[in-house]
C-alpha cells in the first residue's frame, strides 16, 4: 500500500532548516537539565518513599505539605494521581530526608501527620513503595548502561551490515533522539522512572529501525544510479520510503497517543516518551542520518577520496 506516488521533495535541501529546528529543542533540553529542573528522576533512581493516599474530598496540596512539614520531613513532593473525581495524591519523600534504615519511619511519619490534621478529612493509605538510596543509584548506573550498550551494539551491527560512517549517522541520529527526548520531560519536569527507561529503550530500536529502511533503500539505489550524485540518490531513497515511514510511524504514533491519554496516571511516562521519541525518531531518520551520511561522502569526495560502497563493490568516485 502507497500513500504518495512520484514524490519528489528535496529533503536534503531542506537540511538547514532541520539542523536548526533540532538545535533549538536539544539546546533548550540541556539547559533545562543543567539550569533548571536537571534531569527529574522517580523514586525509583533517587530512593525514598512514595505514599499513595485516596481523601473523601478534594485535597488540598498546600495543607498536606504544610502537616508533613510540621512533622518534621522536609521538601515532600505532592503529586494528583489518576482521574480528579478519585482524590487521590502521591506524597514522596527523597532519599536525603530518610536513611536507609527510616524508610519505613518516613511512611509513618507521612500518616502520622495527615491524621493530625483534621482538615484534610479522612483518608486511606492506598499504597507504599520504598526505594533505598543504594538501590536507587544502582538502578540509574543500571539503565545508563542499558542505554549505552544498546547504541554501541547497533553501531557494530551497522559497521559490518553498511559501513562505519552508516552506523555512526545512525548512532548520532538515536542519541539526538533520546537528548530531546529526556529534555523535553526536564521542561515539563515529568519523573523519568523504570517505565520511561525503557519506553527510551524502545524508542532506540524504533528510530534504528527506521533509519535502517532508509540506508538499505540507498545501498540498493546506489547499485543502478552510479552516475548520479548521493544526494540525488539519498533524496531518491526517502522518498521512495516515505510511504511506508508514514504508514508505520503514523499508526505507531495513533497507539501511544491514545495509550497517552486513555492509559491513565501510571502509563502516562511510559506513554509520553514514546509519544515524543515516535515524532522525533522518524524525524532524524530524514533528518539527522541522511544528511550526515552525505556531508560525509561528500566531503571524502572533495578530497578526492573514493567512496566504497556498501555492498562490498568497487569503490567509485562520487560525483558532487
Amino acid at each position: 500500500m502507497e500513500l504518495f506516488h512520484d514524490v519528489n521533495i528535496d529533503w536534503l535541501g531542506k537540511k538547514w532548516y532541520f539542523l536548526s529546528f533540532s538545535l533549538v529543542f536539544s539546546v533548550a533540553g540541556l539547559l533545562s537539565i543543567l539550569f533548571w529542573h536537571h534531569i527529574p528522576l522517580s523514586v525509583d533512581f533517587r530512593g525514598g518513599t512514595l505514599v499513595y493516599v485516596k481523601f473523601s474530598h478534594t485535597p488540598d496540596a498546600n495543607r498536606i505539605r504544610q502537616a508533613v512539614e510540621s512533622s518534621g520531613l522536609h521538601n515532600p513532593r505532592i503529586q494528583s494521581y489518576g482521574p480528579a473525581a478519585d482524590n487521590s495524591v502521591i506524597i514522596s519523600l527523597d532519599q536525603q530526608d530518610t536513611s536507609e534504615a527510616d524508610l519505613p519511619r518516613g511512611r509513618d511519619q507521612i500518616v502520622q501527620a495527615l491524621r493530625q490534621d483534621s482538615s484534610l478529612g479522612d483518608f486511606s493509605v492506598i499504597n507504599v513503595e520504598i526505594v533505598g538510596p543504594q538501590v536507587g543509584s544502582q538502578l540509574r548506573w543500571q539503565a545508563l548502561r542499558a542505554t549505552l550498550y544498546s547504541l554501541a551494539g547497533m553501531l557494530v551491527y551497522l559497521w559490518f551490515r553498511f559501513e562505519l560512517i552508516y552506523g555512526v549517522a545512525a548512532v548520532v541520529a538515536v542519541f539526538h533522539d533520546t537528548l530531546i527526548t529526556i529534555g523535553i520531560f526536564s521542561l515539563l519536569n515529568k519523573e523519568i522512572s523504570l517505565t520511561v527507561i525503557a519506553a527510551i529503550l524502545t524508542l532506540v530500536g524504533y528510530s534504528m529501525n527506521d533509519t535502517i529502511v532508509v540506508f538499505d533503500r540507498i545501498r540498493e539505489n546506489l547499485k543502478y544510479l552510479r552516475r548520479e550524485s548521493l544526494a540525488n540518490v539519498v533524496n531518491l531513497s526517502i522518498n521512495q520510503t516515505l510511504s511506508r515511514t508514514v504508514l508505520t510511524s503514523g499508526l505507531t504514533f495513533l497507539t501511544v497517543l491514545s495509550l497517552y491519554i486513555f492509559g491513565g496516571e501510571v502509563l502516562r511516562g511510559f506513554s509520553l516518551a514514546l509519544v515524543v521519541g515516535i515524532l522525533i525518531g522518524t524525524y532524524s531518520s530524514i533528518a539527522i542520518a541522511a544528511p550526515m551520511l552525505v556531508a560525509y561522502q561528500e566531503g571524502r569526495a572533495s578530497k578526492g577520496k573514493t567512496t566504497a560502497l556498501p555492498t562490498g563493490r568497487k569503490p567509485v568516485k562520487m560525483q558532487v
